[in-house]
């Protein structure tokens, strides 16, 4: 009888609570490019919270996108839903988006409504913010991204293309391939006609686009990065001279500002890195990702920088006030930093972060950062605190290197680099840490020369190293 009481107790007690997990979705619309849809919503997502729609690249898979290039991490972090959708080998024998096909990238037709359709589908069921909702993709996912942009600027609000390609640059395999590498040359006025020809009756306001690319990339020529930045700035009505540079974790950043002043477009060239979705794994406040197939540890976590583009990211939930103008570094040391910046009106107190991660408080518009490391590199960005305490948006990043001692050299053979942590390898080709360059085969017979210019992220130096 006992028994019988208890296992009654337990069967009226509420089911535990499931851990968020990635999951297929059916049915959700009349899906004319045959796409599968897989969505992640973080357990107890309130509705009203923005949408991010991630597009994996060519032999990917929506599982191989979400934890792999910190997505799933930020959607927890954050509190926004995510959408993953998949192409199926039935559509492309490689898994890519069919980008380049017309039926596919037009308004109203094949893959690119079958996107939309997903996002109409999350909307429905767990009603997130239709006036935020954002698009990115690798490779043919980033071409796919663009797509998005073009054929749907009423439903995106930003963009960002990772190692990707203009919009309406190929209608053909063959062309699809010239446009990948070594790319198509065209005007910014030609490039922005193709996006206005998309949709034509459109009158509102376009995505704001971020563009992401290696240096040193063999498959999608890093040329696509100037065509981008080219065709994006063009339909935001400016220019594709940048009105402000800097460096983000150590990679040349670009900004281009409209006649308001609002950054349309940003880019970031990514030094020494190949084909791939940039990651920096472990557990910082900035980090993210795991290494792997097109998904490369190159010391900076893209989806972390894409997401803190779009606002998801913001201290405190995200408080009203303007981010602080011309951020500067004043003062370097061994080991301190200090920065001023302009004032923002109605700000109480400013918040200072460092790599991603609260640095300290400032009552004023200066700040001194101390107690870092010797010869290391560091990104800073300001936000304005209300009264209420929350941070509004965070000012353009500024980087400084602190003096000391010089940056370590280490000569040795593949086999070695890897054992000591200073590189890695993916199916018997090895590639260093941080930077991502490709240093041949994974044996005792190929000898490298690494410079550690920042912890843990080092780079070919066999022409000559400082140290």
């Amino acid at each position: 009888m006992l028994l019988s009481l208890f296992a009654l107790l337990v069967a009226l007690l509420p089911a535990p609570a499931q851990a968020a997990s990635l999951t297929e979705v059916t049915g959700f619309g009349s899906n004319p490019g045959g796409l599968r849809m897989f969505r992640y919503v973080p357990d107890g997502l309130p509705s009203d919270r923005p949408l991010v729609v991630a597009l994996h690249g060519c032999t990917q898979s929506a599982a191989a996108y979400d934890d792999e290039t910190g997505w799933t991490r930020w959607a927890d972090t954050w509190g926004f839903a995510l959408v993953l959708p998949q192409q199926r080998s039935a559509n492309n024998a490689n898994s890519c988006f069919n980008w380049f096909q017309s039926g596919d990238f037009s308004r109203g037709q094949g893959e690119a409504l079958s996107v939309k359709q997903m996002v109409d589908r999350m909307a429905a069921d767990h009603g997130t913010d239709r006036s935020r909702v954002y698009v990115t993709g690798l490779s043919a996912g980033g071409a796919m991204t663009a797509v998005m942009a073009a054929s749907y600027p009423d439903v995106f609000a930003g963009a960002a293309v990772v190692a990707g390609v203009p919009f309406d640059c190929a209608r053909t395999v063959a062309a699809a391939f010239g446009c990948m590498s070594p790319g198509s040359d065209l005007g910014a006025r030609q490039w922005g006609d193709k996006v206005r020809a998309a949709y034509p009756s459109y009158r509102g306001p376009y995505p704001v686009m971020a563009v992401w690319h290696g240096t040193a990339d063999g498959t999608v020529a890093p040329r696509n990065m100037t065509e981008l930045v080219e065709q994006w700035t063009d339909v935001h009505g400016t220019d594709a001279v940048a009105d402000a540079e800097g460096t983000v974790q150590g990679y040349p950043h670009k900004v281009y500002r409209d006649g308001g002043g609002r950054a349309v477009v940003e880019s970031y060239s990514l030094t020494g890195m190949g084909h791939g979705q940039p990651v920096d794994p472990g557990s910082g406040e900035a980090q993210c990702g795991t290494a792997g197939a097109y998904v490369l540890d190159a010391n900076i976590c893209g989806s972390y920088w894409i997401g803190r583009t779009w606002g998801l990211g913001a201290p405190d939930g995200g408080g009203t006030l303007p981010a602080p103008s011309a951020p500067a570094v004043t003062a370097v040391g061994d080991s301190s930093v200090s920065l001023t910046w302009g004032a923002v009106s109605g700000a109480a107190s400013y918040r200072v972060l460092r790599d991603g991660a609260v640095a300290g408080t400032a009552p004023s518009t200066s700040f001194t950062d101390s107690g870092l490391s010797p010869g290391t590199t560091y990104t800073y960005t300001v936000s304005a605190v209300d009264g209420a305490g929350a941070a509004g948006a965070p000012s353009a990043p500024v980087q400084a290197t602190t003096t000391g001692a010089p940056h370590a050299c280490h000569t040795d053979n593949n086999y070695n680099h890897v054992a000591a942590g200073r590189a890695h390898q993916i199916q018997g080709t090895v590639y260093a840490n941080g930077s991502g360059q490709n240093m041949g085969l994974y044996n005792v017979y190929v000898t490298h020369t690494l410079e550690e210019t920042s912890p843990g992220y080092f780079v070919i130096a066999d022409s000559g190293c400082p140290s």
